[in-house]
């Protein structure tokens, strides 16, 4: 168990937890280590050299070979990248001359000729059915000698790994940053915190754990423990059932309840008894998910425990044996009345759902009076909103100024996504205006008013992670409407999966837009070349894992917008496969190399989520001769089969066009506020650490800091938003 913990610090906070053993002479294996790490882009800090080289070589050989095997797989190293033409990207022939020759091939054996005429006859060939078509005609070993050395450049990606404390006390640290975020985690997140709750649960807890998923995740393990739940709603409960039962606590997937120990069953029906006998009005929650608190009703038993009498309401809801109006249901009739004023009374008692309804209540007031009480419960209620819905609503209002041609972009809590016109009425915007400061103004009384805080000016365009759930993990991995800086000249898109039982088939492809978002022409399987750019080839078959790659020259590029794509055309989806990864590598146009090359990797993540389309980011062109990227993290639910990019490229277009023209609310905005708030906040020249124990925030934690210095990095931005 500990090399498992030991990889989760080191993967979510580029920290190695500090070693324990015999004393000795390990300078020789940290040299090898560091050398190893290097080729993959990772280097070791100089405090942390120091520390490693004061132990027994016995101590450090099975850590080196953890920590290398750890960083590999961050940054999609851990496999063979084999690609379909073996000089890629200088050997990609012309699309119908591959074709062609792919055909005479097949015609000159004897046992695809008579297959191949065949369907010539019929007028309809289909490629995959020619041997020499989708699958490698050569080894990786053939594949890398093609290829000269990576020559090493002053831009290539160098991630520092750092000293860490015991490992008891990082665990501690992470599990209490991860069970007090006060964004939602995303799958890895709650798994990673369910290890960890079982590990710590005899340690420090947080001061509140705001988001309900953790708090399940947490629930779960105190109930195995017999101790008392934290509850607060009936739907507390049932992602509890959920967590017991091995599944998820999100509510979003089909669950099958297992049969609980009695005690587990008395712990969960108590809870429940507890917080309908507090109020209630909670009864009304039960409908949203009536089917789930039938099943689990069948494991619980109720009727056989008359002393929690209020528990058994709860299924007699579901069963619709007593009725219980639902909230939404009494805020709907207010409305439909023509009652703003007084849906705005009733939803004061949900400060957040309020929040979430001020743009309909305010559409819907019917006059200056109307408006005026709906903005005085949002003054009412502020202080009792939670950081993240206050931040989301104020982006929202950023979004709400009723420019014409505007796109509304609609995500589900997975990630896919659709576009349509933004055909609103615009908001009044003295209205607006009143609101985004009313925001600010308890957003800032929540944050620091003393301090230095340091910022790395890259990190100033990064959006505030208001949910993990959509963001895959990875390397270099930013929230969605993040802004960064792309600085090679050569821009590399890569692909791999690895199927699990069926013959699965993903394609890479490059969609090339104008400014208006129109398509101008793409990369692909069916154009392998195009605009200076090439395709490393279609592989079919991935039964041993397989890659492909798309190649860009970015000053060669007419184009304004670069959307890669990944599309399942036949198969397993992303969440089937046995492993999907996207990233992309940037390299100076001097730079050889094979195919993929670890330290020029920017940017890693797994591929995940509903549909058969992903699009987890688009490459701008800035108007000045230089790039920016900006992440999408959306899918596309796509067609059962043969998804490409000629298919999407309308609904493509709509869906950056939404995304890139879409204002987040980025670390910018927050620091001014902390700036308002009279603190001393300073940009960070990238040179020497800064004195004293000071907030830095940043893409990455410089060496020589105080060790009292507080760090957010990308790995634990969601610190900076406040409760």
């Amino acid at each position: 168990m500990r090399p498992l913990l030991e990889q989760m610090v080191l993967r979510r906070a580029f920290r190695l937890p500090a070693p324990v053993g015999r004393p000795g002479d390990g300078a020789a294996v940290v040299r090898q280590l560091d050398s190893a790490l290097l080729s993959a882009g990772f280097t070791l800090s100089g405090e942390l050299r120091r520390h490693l080289a004061a132990l027994d070589p016995g101590v450090l050989e099975p850590m080196a070979g953890r920590t290398l095997a750890t960083v590999r797989e961050l940054v999609g190293d851990h496999v063979r990248h084999n690609v379909y033409f073996k000089d890629f990207p200088a050997g990609v022939p012309d699309t119908v001359e591959f074709w062609h020759r792919c055909l005479t091939e097949a015609l000159a054996g004897d046992r695809s000729r008579p297959g191949v005429l065949a369907q010539l006859r019929d007028g309809v060939l289909n490629l995959l059915s020619l041997p020499s078509y989708g699958t490698y005609r050569h080894t990786y070993e053939e594949m890398a000698a093609a290829h000269d050395e990576l020559i090493a450049a002053a831009g290539d990606r160098i991630t520092v790994i750092h000293l860490g404390g015991r490992l008891e006390e990082e665990l501690s640290a992470l599990y209490l940053s991860l069970a007090a975020s006060p964004v939602p985690l995303g799958e890895d997140g709650l798994e990673d915190l369910r290890l960890l709750a079982g590990r710590c649960s005899r340690g420090p807890q947080p001061e509140a754990i705001p988001v309900r998923e953790n708090r399940a995740v947490i629930n779960a393990v105190r109930a195995a423990a017999g101790e008392e739940l934290l509850l607060d709603t009936v739907t507390d409960v049932l992602r509890v059932a959920c967590a017991l039962s091995g599944a998820s606590v999100t509510l979003q997937e089909p669950v099958r309840f297992r049969s609980l120990r009695r005690p587990l069953r008395r712990a969960l029906l108590a809870g429940l008894d507890r917080v309908v006998a507090d109020s209630p009005a909670k009864l009304a929650d039960v409908h949203r998910h009536r089917e789930r608190w039938k099943r689990l009703g069948e494991r619980l038993h109720p009727h056989e425990h008359p002393r929690w009498p209020h528990a058994a309401e709860v299924f007699a809801v579901a069963r619709g044996e007593r009725k219980a109006p639902t909230f939404e249901s009494r805020v709907e009739r207010l409305l439909a009345d023509g009652d703003a004023a007084g849906a705005a009374g009733l939803l004061a008692s949900a400060p957040g759902r309020l929040y979430r309804a001020l743009d309909r209540l305010v559409l819907a007031a019917g006059g200056e009076a109307e408006r005026e009480a709906v903005l005085d419960a949002a003054v009412r209620v502020a202080p009792e909103v939670s950081g993240r819905v206050l931040l989301s609503v104020r982006e929202h209002l950023e979004n709400r100024t009723g420019r014409p041609g505007g796109r509304r972009v609609f995500l589900n809590r997975s990630g896919r996504a659709w576009a349509t016109a933004d055909t609103r009425p615009a908001m009044p915007r003295g209205t607006r205006e009143r609101l985004a400061a009313l925001a600010d103004a308890e957003l800032r009384r929540r944050l620091p008013r003393t301090g230095t805080v340091v910022v790395d000016p890259a990190v100033l365009d990064v959006a505030l992670p208001l949910s993990g759930k959509d963001v895959s993990p990875g390397l270099g991995v930013l929230p969605r409407g993040s802004t960064s800086a792309v600085d090679g000249e050569l821009l590399r898109f890569f692909t791999y999966w690895r199927q699990t039982e069926r013959r699965t088939d993903h394609d890479l492809a490059a969609l090339l837009l104008d400014e208006d978002y129109r398509t101008l022409t793409w990369l692909d399987w069916t154009a392998l070349t195009a605009v200076g750019g090439a395709h490393s080839g279609d592989v079919t078959d991935a039964p041993e894992g397989a890659s492909e790659f798309i190649d860009l020259r970015l000053a060669s590029l007419e184009a304004k917008f670069v959307v890669p794509m990944v599309h399942v055309y036949s198969g397993e989806d992303f969440g089937q496969v046995a492993e999907s990864f996207f990233g992309f590598m940037l390299r100076d146009a001097a730079q050889a190399g094979a195919p993929f090359e670890p330290r020029t990797v920017r940017m890693k993540s797994e591929l995940r989520g509903p549909g058969r389309v992903a699009l987890p980011l688009v490459f701008a062109h800035d108007g000045h001769g230089g790039w920016y990227a900006r992440w999408m993290h959306v899918h596309l639910k796509g067609h059962p089969e043969a998804n490409q990019a000629a298919g999407h490229r309308v609904s493509a277009g709509m869906l950056v066009r939404g995304v890139v023209e879409r204002r987040s609310l980025t670390v910018r905005h927050l620091t001014g506020l902390l700036a308002d708030n009279g603190v001393t906040v300073v940009p960070w020249d990238g040179g020497t650490a800064p004195d004293g124990p000071v907030t830095f925030v940043g893409l990455a934690r410089p060496e020589g800091l105080h060790p009292e210095a507080r760090v957010i990095t990308p790995e634990n931005l969601r610190d900076l938003v406040p409760a």
